[in-house]
């Protein structure tokens, strides 16, 4: 492994030799092939310049042991935005895809200190009350209903039809929705994370989270907002809603991207090749597979210098945005001779240190479950494309599949009968159309709960 002394200067054909050229992170060309971009970002060193979007630049984090560095040195690296020098200089485009992800909202993710402390402490104390046998049997009354709305058509696209729904279901039950603010929260997730009228999206979801907030001050529940809101931390509502969208956002796309692609490894991989009726080791080892070689959430982490510093023989400037690869880090080529001695979770797919994913565990079993579901009920299904025809949704921070279109033999659909158990033969109640529009998509919830009280 060569030393961080070596890179002081960028070789020779390195992007960074051009005068205020950045390797960028936006567009088909890195959705593509992401990891032929983290190969040319380590020619210049562990540390490399980067665009996120137009006009917004950062330096991105390729290297295992220097990402370490910054996750766990709060001292240094801070989390919250309000330091990011170019957004309070002005040359930020407002309009900026990527701002919503990297502004400051008054929530743990963005908050550094005592203040961290609270803000983590009232999620994580919220997050250790869920039952993880009602989530089992909520991911499992979710699964079937998604199936049953596909199964006899003998086809689907498990993005549009399954992996993209099930996290938003099963969360809006975590978090204590009713329908009307329930389909307005899978409106205002799927247009936010879908980039298709997001001003609008993001509007219906502050509007519906509000509501729930101010139902579950009149009417707490046994969910995960009346648990947020009685923690002694005291949360406002203000920073009750900034706390919920990161909850429901943070597992929702991970979570997606987790059975989607651990589906196409299930589905391609010969190692994998089997009888998925057996699928539970199975589905574990390829959950940790997508988890250290194609990370869900690829590069977040946002950290801001506190003050002018060099990592890894790069001097970064304070307020700057240093931007973590949890891709690249756990791909980096200096593991490749220790992984296999390091533990199965040591990947950085949830992160690490103080801000370490919160939710992975609960966000692992759904993942399982959702994955064991579709393969029990439909043990025949394969995928209807070549994989190297599959395409991946361009953006900096997720890797996502556009589309996975799949076959299988069409079976008669599930429905809930009167002994709560789940059972096949009946014709479910008809659900919102499939590849529908982000209208269309606000009925599902309203749509799950009707065929589940049939």
């Amino acid at each position: 492994m060569q030393s961080h002394s070596e890179f002081q200067t960028p070789p020779p054909g390195c992007p960074a030799h051009a005068d205020g050229m950045r390797e960028s992170l936006h567009g088909p060309e890195f959705a593509a092939a992401p990891q032929a971009v983290y190969e040319r970002l380590r020619q210049h060193g562990p540390v490399a310049p980067v665009e996120l979007a137009p006009g917004v630049e950062a330096d991105l984090v390729t290297d295992y042991a220097t990402a370490l560095q910054v996750l766990q040195n709060p001292d240094t690296f801070a989390r919250d935005s309000r330091r990011w020098k170019a957004l309070n200089e002005g040359r930020v485009p407002l309009d900026s895809p990527v701002l919503p992800m990297m502004m400051h909202r008054p929530n743990a993710l963005f908050s550094d200190g005592a203040e961290h402390m609270r803000l983590r402490q009232s999620v994580t104390a919220s997050l250790a009350r869920v039952d993880t046998h009602r989530l089992s049997r909520h991911v499992n009354r979710v699964g079937a209903y998604l199936i049953s709305q596909f199964s006899s058509r003998g086809r689907t696209d498990l993005v549009a039809d399954y992996a993209q729904l099930l996290p938003l279901l099963v969360f809006n039950d975590l978090f204590g929705c009713p329908a009307e603010i329930g389909d307005r929260l899978v409106f205002g997730i799927s247009g936010i994370f879908d980039g298709i009228d997001a001003e609008k999206a993001n509007e219906v979801l502050t509007e519906a989270l509000m509501e729930l907030v101010a139902l579950k001050r009149r009417s707490p529940g046994e969910d995960v907002t009346s648990w947020l809101m009685q923690h002694p931390s005291g949360l406002s509502d203000e920073e009750m809603i900034h706390q919920l969208v990161t909850l429901i956002a943070a597992g929702t796309e991970p979570t997606q991207n987790i059975i989607t692609s651990s589906l196409l490894v299930l589905l391609t991989d010969e190692k994998y090749a089997g009888d998925h009726n057996s699928a539970g080791l199975l589905v574990d080892d390829a959950i940790n597979d997508v988890l250290w070689n194609s990370a869900p959430i690829a590069n977040y982490g946002v950290h801001y210098p506190v003050r002018d510093v060099e990592l890894a023989g790069t001097r970064l400037s304070a307020g700057d945005p240093v931007v973590i690869s949890f891709a690249a880090a756990n791909t980096d080529p200096s593991l490749s001779t220790g992984r296999q001695l390091l533990s199965k979770r040591a990947h950085l797919a949830w992160g690490a240190g103080p801000h370490a994913c919160p939710a992975k565990d609960p966000a692992t079993l759904v993942s399982n479950l959702a994955i064991e579901k579709l393969l029990n009920t439909l043990p025949d299904i394969e995928l209807a494309l070549p994989p190297e025809s599959l395409n991946w949704r361009p953006g900096p921070f997720h890797r996502a599949l556009e589309v996975l279109p799949a076959r299988f033999t069409p079976v008669r659909p599930e429905r809930r009968p009167s002994d709560g158990s789940v059972m096949g033969g009946q014709t479910a109640t008809s659900g919102p159309v499939q590849g529908q529009s982000g209208a269309q998509k606000g009925r599902w919830w309203s749509s799950f709960l009707s065929w589940w009280k049939v």
